[in-house]
């Protein structure tokens, strides 16, 4: 009679212990923290998140003001340092800079991913290194207003920022595009994450607003392992599983 009684028991407490066991499983995967560039917030990332958070990661995407670099340095900084874990940190464009900063000095940062992103040296002007390669045509449709933040001309939006997108998203993406304040281009960050932390690099290769082959000069200066996707400036929106396989790459890193 003992051994029927403790039977029901022993399935029970197997069933929790495996259970357990799941759990722990997925607790070791890295938070992924997100972070967006220029004229954009974190639901650009709508078409990565859902892939990561399907193979078990969890998954945030910081939401940035872009009024200025210590502004969204001081964001991101707050969200990876809120993490228990292991994080790896993924940066698009100008949030590349950001990250750069944001996640340096801190442990629990185990890789870092550049997605046709800036990754500036501590104390280089975030335009400096661009100086030495054709400017991308990005720069020129750019619109100030009065109060120091730039646009993306609508009209040009789908050419230079992401032409490998649909029309009508593009259209979408300029109507609610997050303006960034011009004052981050005479800009620095304090401190280069990436010179101690692994690092990943996604060149976009028919990217309109960065130059590629500025993109391969950060790279290379960062001994970054290098993957080139054919896209425009959004390759996390037109070729999200490539942008993901990257990311999970990295996440091994955490092991």
């Amino acid at each position: 009679m003992k051994m029927l009684a403790l039977f029901p028991f022993s399935l029970g407490f197997l069933f929790l212990l495996n259970l357990t066991s799941v759990a722990g499983g997925d607790s070791m995967k890295p938070m992924i923290v997100l972070v967006h560039g220029a004229f954009a917030d974190g639901s650009g990332w709508q078409k990565v998140i859902p892939i990561l958070q399907s193979d078990g990661y969890p998954v945030i995407a910081v939401q940035n003001p872009l009024t200025s670099l210590p502004d969204d340095v001081t964001t991101t900084k707050r969200v990876i340092d809120a993490q228990k874990g292991p994080v790896v940190v993924v940066g698009h464009s100008y949030g590349g800079a950001v990250i750069t900063d944001a996640a340096a000095g801190n442990s629990n940062v185990k890789a870092l991913v550049y997605v046709a992103a800036f990754a500036p040296e501590p104390g280089e002007l975030l335009t400096a290194p661009g100086a030495k390669f054709a400017q991308p045509p990005l720069n020129s449709a750019l619109v100030p207003d009065v109060a120091g933040f730039l646009y993306v001309d609508r009209a040009k939006f789908h050419d230079v920022f992401c032409k490998d997108l649909s029309a009508v998203d593009a259209r979408v993406m300029a109507a609610t595009q997050k303006p960034l304040n011009k004052s981050v281009f005479g800009a620095s960050v304090a401190h280069a994450a990436w010179k101690t932390v692994p690092s990943w690099y996604i060149v976009s290769s028919q990217d309109q607003a960065i130059n590629p082959e500025l993109e391969r000069f950060y790279a290379k200066r960062m001994g970054a392992k290098t993957t080139e996707i054919k896209s425009s400036h959004v390759s996390f929106l037109s070729h999200p599983n490539e942008v993901v396989r990257v990311i999970v790459e990295a996440s091994r890193a955490t092991k």
